[in-house]
């Protein structure tokens, strides 16, 4: 049965998620994140668990954290990772807040790393199948990563990909020389090209809290980043 996480007794606007081992969770004003960070220590002690000390904080995060910043002479709003992403505190071409997400890069590398000896495995095989099993991961690697502001990270991994794929193929034989422009063409033909496929978070919220509904209304929020361990 699913368990939901309700954030009460906050004056100000607060975030709703459902119950995990790691969440993030957004407050608009700070006194409220220190009251509920202090709960579920308390109740977590009780149990004889603890949160990890290394993936628990508290951070000033959302639309005015950096103005803010400034003016206490500190420096640009701490990042946090989540899911696999980066999220950032960034400025759109306009100079308004920009919740920027990028792939990890040591998720990325350690899926490189599978990747390749995936590959070896099927050093053998023909162009067409690999080209085909190629595709398939880059497909899926998108579905998930293809989110607004990572496609540099999107490009960066099927450039990867391409790599790994003309190393694989110059090792099938001493004489072969395969070059990029032969990866290229390849790429073309099997490879899906980087594309956004994902909504922005605002959009993909108003999809599911229409402005009508009272639970839309929703304030800024600062978010802190945690998870339990035994």
């Amino acid at each position: 049965m699913k368990r939901e996480c309700h954030v009460r007794f906050c004056e100000g606007g607060g975030v709703k998620l459902p119950s995990a081992t790691r969440l993030v969770a957004g407050f608009e004003h700070e006194d409220d994140a220190q009251r509920i960070l202090a709960a579920p220590r308390e109740r977590l002690e009780k149990f004889a668990l603890t949160l990890h000390p290394d993936k628990t904080r508290l951070i000033e995060f959302g639309r005015w954290a950096a103005d803010n910043r400034v003016r206490r002479g500190l420096g640009k709003p701490e990042t946090f990772d989540f899911l696999g992403f980066k999220h950032i505190c960034g400025r759109s071409r306009a100079g308004r807040f920009l919740l920027k997400r990028k792939s990890r890069r040591d998720r990325m590398r350690a899926k490189l790393k599978a990747l390749k000896e995936e590959l070896w495995q099927r050093l053998h095989e023909p162009i067409q199948e690999q080209g085909k099993w190629l595709a398939q991961v880059v497909r899926g690697y998108f579905a998930y990563h293809a989110v607004p502001t990572n496609s540099k990270s999107l490009t960066a991994f099927r450039h990867h990909v391409m790599d790994l794929w003309r190393r694989t193929l110059r090792r099938r034989s001493q004489k072969d020389s395969t070059t990029w422009a032969r990866i290229d063409r390849l790429a073309a033909e099997f490879l899906p090209k980087p594309r956004i496929l994902h909504l922005w978070p605002d959009e993909r919220f108003l999809v599911n809290h229409p402005r009508w509904k009272p639970s839309a209304r929703i304030g800024p929020a600062r978010f802190c980043a945690g998870g339990a361990q035994q």
